[in-house]
């Protein structure tokens, strides 16, 4: 069954900031990423 989730453009911005922040933990970063991973293929 295909994930059609897609994460909107303002949520995959704020993804990114975590990801880039040195001070995001673990947890964040991992939900970050999950949430980049559901962005729409261009």
């Amino acid at each position: 069954m295909p994930n059609n989730k897609q994460t909107s453009p303002k949520v995959a911005s704020e993804a990114s900031k975590i990801l880039s922040n040195p001070k995001s933990t673990a947890a964040e970063k991992s939900v970050a990423a999950s949430d980049l991973a559901q962005t729409k293929k261009k």
